[in-house]
């Protein structure tokens, strides 16, 4: 029988890899205050966490434990093996245990919109055809080319949903569909990128007219991994569908990529 509503395999890692738009030069800082907002967003939903602690010190416990009953959580400790083994780990936690069906794919440097995360769940739970969702209403859904193809468009409650091509390394989805898309996920292990394997996955970009308006180096080389490592899949595999939220229910914090659906300034930037 399960025991919780979710279980997320959360990494994190006590340095600073990207631009964030707070807490630049404190990783610490920035964790309290994602993890905060992860915990605020999470409603009354029963959650299982299972951490993954890649060479974090003692400390780092203790912010979980702030947050979260350690009846609750789950850590692993690691000795720094990095952004690639750390993901492959959390697929083979996630499809593991057994604490419930519903999954959820979390890296540390995210904010959340307080209670709002129990609508990704229901969308999940709602609509057959959801397979993975994103909190994140990226940027470049607005301003690259290879984003920019017929969207399918769903409504539920205050919030309207959208199928999109791809998305980060943070998501929601089922152990069931896991279980069916695990190989393609682990091509990211042997070079693929995040954008290689959702597009193998959703399908949706994988037009001649869209792909050349689109071409840069990024998306050639994600394309070339696609193509290398995911090709039965390109050709013969299920169209799985990957769906964001309008307004967006978490954003990566990198500043150059706020999701552009909110008031960061008011929300986030002045804290």
């Amino acid at each position: 029988m399960e025991k919780y509503d979710l279980t997320v395999a959360y990494r994190i890692y006590p340095k600073i890899s990207c631009s964030p738009a707070v807490f630049s030069n404190d990783k610490y800082k920035l964790s309290e205050f994602c993890l905060k907002s992860f915990k605020d967003s999470l409603g009354d939903l029963k959650v299982k966490m299972i951490i993954l602690l890649d060479d974090c010190p003692p400390k780092y416990e203790d912010l979980f434990l702030k947050y979260f009953d350690a009846e609750n959580i789950d850590f692993i400790k690691l000795n720094g093996i990095g952004n690639l083994p750390t993901f492959s780990l959390q697929i083979e936690i996630l499809l593991k245990q057994n604490y419930s069906e519903i999954i959820y794919f979390a890296e540390d440097d995210y904010f959340y919109i307080p209670n709002q995360f129990t609508e990704m769940v229901e969308f999940l739970n709602d609509n057959l055809d959801a397979d993975f969702v994103t909190p994140y209403d990226h940027l470049d859904y607005y301003t690259k080319n290879i984003h920019k193809y017929k969207k399918s468009i769903k409504l539920s409650k205050n919030r309207q949903w959208k199928t999109v091509s791809s998305t980060c390394l943070t998501f929601l989805t089922t152990k069931r569909t896991l279980q069916e898309t695990q190989n393609i996920f682990l091509t990211y292990q042997k070079g693929n990128t995040d954008l290689g394997l959702w597009l193998s996955l959703t399908k949706c970009s994988l037009n001649p007219k869209i792909l050349i308006k689109s071409l840069n180096l990024y998306t050639l080389k994600s394309l070339f991994k696609s193509i290398s490592l995911t090709k039965d899949q390109i050709l013969h595999g299920k169209t799985w569908k990957l769906w964001a939220p309008i307004p967006t229910i978490a954003t990566h914090m990198e500043k150059k990529y706020l999701s552009p659906t909110m008031d960061w300034e008011k929300m986030i930037l002045n804290k």
